[in-house]
């Protein structure tokens, strides 16, 4: 028995023990409020200059939410470690490593991976929440409780859906055994996605904009305010592909168009096809 617990223990003193699940949600936690507190700060701000981008014209709910935020940050990462901790020795199991640094195109190859991954898995995830009643009722109902979304409230969530979404992330890392440097790496990629998502704003000059089959906030905020469509992530292709287009979001597009770029209106028709 004695034997038994020392080895047990000794899982926990494995430096892989704070360098991957600790120092991973700590990442994921710290690299979201660094990305989302400035959009939620101009949200809260509300500046007239901003209002013509703004994608619902009507008031942010920065000041009924923010505390409600804050909260759900601190329960929902509280029950990610719990879990982290518990399920550590399998997680061990993985050939996550910390060897030699890859080459860059390695990086790039395993973060597209995880991206498209996670996004097609995320939209089954998100699309049964909604057809499930009793899940969405009980769990997802909470993330929808914000119908104008700010940047924070990209991690506003029920502690299971938080938990699901952050399993769905790491899936990719288990499978391919990526080097914890790039897993860092993809962890801030998922969590400036996760701000710049819910940022309410409809920016030209948003540089994210310009990454392929990505449509910034406007795609998810159409997903908040019509509720039913736009179940994907980040990559409004997968809707495409599975009629969930959101009808409303498509006349957006077809209607509005950015200076000195392509016109929406030709993408709109691309995307309706």
């Amino acid at each position: 028995m004695e034997s038994f617990f020392d080895d047990w223990l000794a899982l926990y003193q494995d430096p892989m023990f704070l360098m991957l699940p600790i120092a991973t949600l700590a990442l994921s936690v710290g690299s979201f409020l660094l990305f989302a507190l400035p959009w939620t700060l101009l949200a809260w701000l509300d500046p007239e200059w901003a209002k013509p981008y703004k994608i619902q014209q009507k008031p942010f709910q920065v000041s009924k939410y923010f505390l409600p935020n804050i909260a759900r940050i601190i329960i929902n990462s509280t029950m990610m470690l719990i879990l982290l901790v518990l399920t550590w020795p399998l997680l061990r199991l993985s050939g996550i490593h910390h060897g030699d640094i890859p080459p860059w195109y390695v990086w790039v190859i395993q973060i597209v991976f995880f991206l498209l991954l996670d996004d097609f898995l995320f939209y089954w995830m998100h699309r049964y929440m909604h057809e499930n009643k009793w899940v969405l009722r009980h769990i997802h109902s909470v993330h929808h409780r914000i119908k104008n979304t700010c940047a924070l409230d990209g991690n506003y969530f029920h502690w299971v859906e938080f938990v699901l979404i952050g399993s769905l992330a790491m899936l990719g890392p288990i499978i391919l055994g990526s080097h914890l440097y790039v897993i860092y790496c993809w962890i801030v990629i998922r969590n400036l996605e996760a701000a710049d998502g819910h940022a309410g704003y409809d920016f030209p000059w948003n540089p994210l904009r310009f990454l392929p089959l990505y449509d910034g906030p406007v795609y998810h905020d159409f997903h908040h305010s019509r509720f039913k469509g736009n179940y994907a992530g980040a990559l409004h292709y997968v809707d495409r592909y599975f009629g969930t287009y959101i009808k409303e979001y498509l006349e957006y597009k077809k209607s509005h168009v950015y200076p000195n770029s392509p016109t929406s209106g030709q993408e709109a028709g691309r995307l309706s096809k």
